[in-house]
């Protein structure tokens, strides 16, 4: 670290926060069923979609054994809980979604 934060910085940036909801997205006991593909291929499509209505703030797929992926989502945790309960691969078993609600920093973005 070589940025020197003061408190003050710190309480005007708490200031900015606003809600949002983490989307965690974990391999199920279905990954692998027959099908999958095809319903990996939806769901990727569904959260494309998400992502291009505003939905999904931020989508990042995880390389991982056990987690999928994860979404920041602008939606409250409850509602975020519907969509994701409507995913093809949540609703096949494929992937199990656990959602928190969490606050972020409008105007965060990945870097280019």
């Amino acid at each position: 670290m070589t940025t020197t934060i003061t408190d003050e910085q710190i309480r005007e940036l708490a200031q900015t926060a606003k809600p949002y909801s983490l989307a965690l997205l974990w391999w199920g006991p279905k990954r692998h069923m027959e099908g999958a593909a095809a319903i990996e291929l939806e769901h990727q499509r569904r959260m494309v979609a998400l992502r291009a209505d505003g939905v999904i703030a931020i989508l990042c797929p995880v390389g991982s054994e056990t987690l999928a992926g994860m979404a920041i989502m602008n939606l409250p945790a409850e509602e975020a809980r519907d969509v994701m309960a409507a995913d093809p691969c949540v609703r096949a078993e494929m992937m199990v979604c656990e959602v928190h609600a969490c606050h972020g920093f409008p105007g965060d973005a990945l870097p280019a």
